[in-house]
């Protein structure tokens, strides 16, 4: 390499360093991911305290037709009424991993997208575990308030739609390349850099 081809390389890093030097780092969103998680706990335990106080077991109040209705349900098992009925302890323990894993991950995030999914699997984790630990018939034995029904799908909370919600939120901004730090993986550039070189 001469030595102008040398210098002009020299020149560039700097360059580049300069600007990223220039570019503000994005805030840290645990914040967000907290606030978020809180109005949807509020909210879940809000409507379960509701749905617990006016509804009976077995029947169901027709919202729309016979498509939407409110149907309280103690559920033992995972999300949505589904299996893991004898696993009630085993569910609790993930739940208060999810939470804890979620915390961690959200102490170094940057990305207001990946803050929201974060803290809607947040606020959801944290709806349910507090049924787990609370609920009838005791801790880590707590049955799940479900109420909410539509069509074949199983009966669910607002929990349960914050988690599923927030993990398809994720999902995407993963498929589509966002990161938590709030850049984009750039991969056809990348792979179209290696091709030239």
């Amino acid at each position: 390499m001469t030595e102008s081809a040398a210098d002009t390389a020299e020149s560039a890093t700097a360059t580049a360093a300069e600007s990223a030097d220039d570019v503000p780092a994005r805030p840290k969103r645990l914040r967000t991911v907290l606030a978020l998680a809180a109005v949807l706990l509020g909210l879940d335990l809000l409507t379960k305290i509701i749905m617990v106080a006016q509804l009976t077991p077995g029947e169901p109040v027709y919202l729309i037709g016979k498509t939407v209705r409110l149907s309280l349900v103690r559920n033992p098992g995972a999300a949505f009424s589904m299996g893991g009925t004898g696993m009630t302890w085993l569910l609790t323990l993930i739940a208060t991993a999810v939470v804890i894993g979620v915390i961690r991950i959200g102490s170094t995030l940057r990305s207001l997208p990946w803050a929201i999914g974060l803290g809607m699997v947040l606020g959801g984790a944290l709806g349910n575990l507090v049924d787990r630990l609370f609920r009838a018939p005791g801790p880590l034995q707590g049955h799940v308030v479900d109420f909410m029904a539509v069509g074949w799908w199983p009966v669910f909370n607002v929990a349960d739609s914050a988690i599923v919600c927030g993990a398809i939120l994720l999902v995407t901004l993963t498929l589509f390349g966002f990161e938590p730090d709030g850049t984009r993986m750039q991969r056809a550039e990348d792979e179209k850099e290696d091709e030239t070189a």
